[in-house]
């Protein structure tokens, strides 16, 4: 048997071992149905619920002018995005836990063949490099992504190795396939916007150094963008041609001074952020500076230009992050609301395919270095996998955290009682929430006064705020949380702070409690769900009606009637 023969052979195990990785990795989701847990924050307290929202609203069609009437009285439907995008039809099609498990089916899938096939074909282009390419690509395909962002980051290697296809003029019909398929299922805002002015900038370097337009790789670039604006035509008429005020308008972002904004420039570079977790910190950050060290050491820094280079953007990337929340930028954006209203910050989104290139290199670097370096490579590949393996949702969530399931966490036989004993249609009368998420109530199909969401009125903003005001102005945080952001459009209660879950087993009580109800009351509100026994209930024209218990949810709910 020929060494080529051996090494495809051995390429061929390492990608089957990948995939039954993977599928075991997915395993718990598909096995434990709505008792797996899965990550709450953007997640389970407002995706998930939007989408049952939207698929049961009838409105996933809907005009430019229609809205949910489920939430706030009548939330603009443009607040829930694109009708042409892959997870709002899972969600329609599938239950909720099933669709959701699709979902990072599809995702890691696609970010696993994404990364080996631009390895392969771009950068570890050696034959027998192929566990530095598949094991590279696997733990790519198992960071901690934010679920709704589908391929908003993921898909980028996939679509890198289509553009870097058609820039080389090496290309078929796949590569424009590739480019074709993407926007149905990634976000032009949460990711790929920034990945397009990456491109166009590299398509821009070409342009100065070869002066030759390169109009595939052009045109490539305006087919993906022009494809992106179609599919996001919601997103197009809201931000350009609406004329609604909405409450993004008054974010305050940029409140940080130089030493915060470099202080917050580290935790970037050396952590990572929530939404997109690399993961990175204990094994591929010593893996880089590591390589670093040894390229200068052996003067190979010119033979490595790539390295270098995603190593410095990768500063770069995190540098842009934290600036773009510095007081310096406060003139401009007081001037120009777009500024405010989309967050240039999420640049630093590219780190996560800027760190996993400069890890694969760095390995392949060590790989070529001999045995011992070798080896050492082998170790780190393995390491990272496994370090991401710990990530799993069910190991973090469930035996970490110890939150909610997702059965725990909607609750949908114990609100089944609720609705009963209110025995109302729904659609009369309008809730809210203290202590548990309105996505819990919005999920099972009450109508709610309260919120989360990217995108509301700003009318409909200070309105709300009348409820909440006497607490806000008792906590200076909240007040700043709210009045500065917003999306939460919550009851926040001094008392609770900025927790917004309390369960069953939970001894927490409310005692100093001031909500305007009459505003409550004149905005439709008649009941509020309370995780918390509210003490002072009564100085608030509130009724304890019942309480409501059950063995399969987190919570405890007390039912408050508005007198």
């Amino acid at each position: 048997m020929s060494v080529s023969t051996t090494g495809k052979r051995k390429e061929k195990i390492y990608i089957i071992s990948a995939l039954v990785l993977l599928f075991l990795y997915f395993l718990p989701m598909y096995v434990l149905g709505e008792n797996a847990h899965i990550r709450v924050h953007d997640n389970l307290d407002s995706n998930i619920a939007w989408y049952k929202v939207l698929a049961e609203s009838g409105e996933i069609f809907g005009n430019l002018h229609s809205t949910i009437p489920q939430i706030i009285n009548g939330l603009p439907r443009d607040a829930f995005g694109t009708a042409f995008s892959g997870i709002v039809w899972l969600h329609a099609l599938f239950p909720s836990m099933t669709a959701y498990a699709l979902s990072q089916t599809i995702t890691r899938l696609v970010a696993f063949c994404g990364m080996y096939l631009l390895l392969k074909k771009h950068f570890i282009k050696h034959e027998d490099a192929h566990f530095v390419r598949i094991g590279v690509s696997l733990a790519f395909a198992l960071t901690p992504f934010w679920p709704s962002g589908m391929l908003s980051t993921l898909g980028y290697p996939l679509a890198l190795w289509a553009f870097l296809n058609i820039r080389l003029g090496d290309f078929s019909w796949k590569e424009w396939v590739v480019l074709f398929l993407l926007p149905f299922y990634s976000s032009f805002v949460l990711g790929f916007f920034f990945f397009l002015v990456a491109i166009s900038f590299l398509w821009i370097y070409d342009l100065i150094r070869k002066r030759k337009w390169n109009w595939p790789f052009l045109f490539s670039l305006i087919f993906m963008t022009s494809l992106y604006l179609l599919i996001e035509y919601r997103l197009v008429y809201s931000m350009i041609i609406s004329e609604q005020p909405n409450h993004r308008m008054e974010f305050i972002s940029s409140r940080h001074d130089f030493w915060h904004s470099m202080r917050l420039s580290l935790k970037n570079f050396l952590i990572g952020h929530t939404h997109v977790m690399t993961v990175h910190t204990h094994v591929i950050l010593p893996i880089l500076f590591l390589t670093l060290i040894l390229l200068a050491f052996k003067r190979k820094i010119k033979h490595n230009k790539i390295f270098i280079f995603l190593f410095l953007l990768n500063v770069a990337l995190s540098i842009w992050y934290a600036f773009w929340f510095n007081n310096l930028w406060i003139p401009l954006k007081e001037k120009i609301s777009f500024l405010n209203t989309f967050n240039f910050a999420r640049f630093h989104f590219l780190r996560i395919i800027v760190i996993y290139l400069s890890f694969s290199l760095a390995c392949y670097v060590l790989w070529s270095l001999g045995k011992f370096w070798r080896q050492l490579a082998t170790l780190a590949i393995i390491s990272q996998i496994i370090t991401l393996l710990l990530f799993n949702e069910e190991l973090l969530y469930g035996h970490y955290f110890h939150s909610p399931s997702f059965r725990e966490f909607y609750a949908t036989e114990q609100f089944n009682d609720i609705k009963e004993y209110i025995g109302d249609p729904q659609g009369s009368y309008r809730v809210a929430s203290i202590g548990i998420h309105p996505a819990i109530s919005q999920y099972n199909g009450f109508y709610t006064l309260d919120t989360y969401n990217n995108v509301y009125p700003l009318e409909y903003k200070y309105k709300f705020r009348k409820i909440i005001a006497k607490e806000l102005d008792k906590n200076k945080q909240l007040r700043k949380y709210y009045d500065e952001w917003g999306s939460r459009c919550y009851l926040f209660v001094n008392e609770l702070g900025k927790t917004y879950e309390f369960t069953k087993d939970q001894n927490i009580e409310v005692r100093h409690l001031q909500l305007n109800t009459n505003q409550f009351k004149e905005m439709g509100g008649r009941y509020i769900f309370s995780s918390v026994p509210i003490l002072n209930a009564k100085e608030n024209n509130l009724a304890l009606l019942k309480e409501f218990n059950h063995k399969e949810s987190a919570w405890k709910i007390y039912l408050y009637q508005v007198m």
